[in-house]
């Protein structure tokens, strides 16, 4: 453990105290920095020893089931009844907004969250002020930002080891490959896949290994909901034909970003057949949103 770790740590092990102690309105914690410092593993560390009625949720797949209850149960506000039950305590991993339809529904969830006295853990790459950040929207969200200031502890883990590229995983989603186009040839068979009321269009479907062209998944609109019900079904992904991102629209590239973090959260193997070598993929994107965190979660790939 790092000092930066420790230091979190420390603050996390006074909110256990407050949970164990029964005391209501526990004050939270905000973990933010840069990729790979050990936010999730405090977190998970800290969900783990904490004997109350809890909850560890991402970010993706807790509003995938959100919109989902919202539609059965006719209301967000049930849905959101329903999302938090009896907790006391939410953790809630890989908090960042980008949709200000996503930031609203944030906004009302901390209200309930917050006046039923429920205990909030977040991690983020982004601090509190870094939230939605398009400037066309992010005032609406300011409140929202206010609200968590004044219920989270924010710390910074901002160690000086990216540790996801300290050794060499060989299970999970780091069980697959970076691979150069010459190195592997993908199939063209089109596979039509349904996804809810929309269909997905793969290269191949072998078992539970599904194909991607990189063009058809990520360059049209697909969402996180696709990929998350696309993950439950195939334990192995491949996508082919990945560009230099710089040669993708900011869009794309988001996408992409948005199923790395998918298959990464849910232990997916992943190889990607890319048509640069990886010095050269991610060049002439400084500054885009989330690369920091896909470039970090893609170097763990066997190359």
């Amino acid at each position: 453990m790092d000092d930066a770790q420790r230091s979190a740590a420390a603050v996390l092990d006074e909110t256990a105290d407050g949970l164990v102690q029964g005391r209501p309105g526990v004050r939270g914690v905000y973990l933010w920095g840069p990729v790979g410092r050990g936010k999730t593993w405090l977190m998970d560390r800290f969900h783990g020893a904490a004997e109350v009625p809890k909850r560890r949720v991402h970010f993706h797949s807790f509003f995938r089931s959100l919109h989902a209850d919202a539609h059965t149960l006719g209301s967000i506000d049930l849905a959101i009844d329903a999302a938090l039950g009896d907790v006391r305590l939410l953790c809630f991993d890989e908090f960042h907004l980008h949709d200000v339809g996503d930031a609203m529904l944030v906004a009302r969830l901390l209200k309930a969250l917050f006046a039923r006295s429920i205990t909030l853990v977040v991690t983020s790459n982004y601090p509190p002020e870094g939230l939605l950040p398009n400037p066309l929207f992010h005032h609406l969200f300011e409140p929202a930002i206010t609200v968590l200031e004044q219920n989270l502890t924010v710390v910074r883990v901002a160690g000086p080891v990216d540790y996801r590229t300290v050794g060499a995983p060989d299970a999970g989603f780091a069980a697959g490959r970076f691979v150069h186009a010459t190195a592997i040839e993908g199939p063209s068979e089109r596979v039509a896949l349904t996804v809810g009321t929309r269909t997905v269009t793969a290269a191949a479907v072998r078992d539970r290994t599904v194909w991607f062209e990189f063009a058809a998944l990520c360059g049209t609109p697909t969402a996180p909901a696709d990929y998350l019900d696309l993950s439950e079904r195939f334990g192995c992904w491949v996508i082919t034909g990945v560009p230099r991102l710089r040669e993708a629209g900011t869009d794309t590239v988001r996408r992409f970003a948005n199923v790395v973090d998918v298959l990464y959260d849910r232990g997916t193997a992943l190889t990607v057949v890319a048509d640069a070598p990886w010095e050269d993929m991610f060049t002439g994107l400084a500054g885009t949103l989330d690369v920091d965190r896909l470039v970090s979660r893609l170097s763990t790939l066997s190359r």
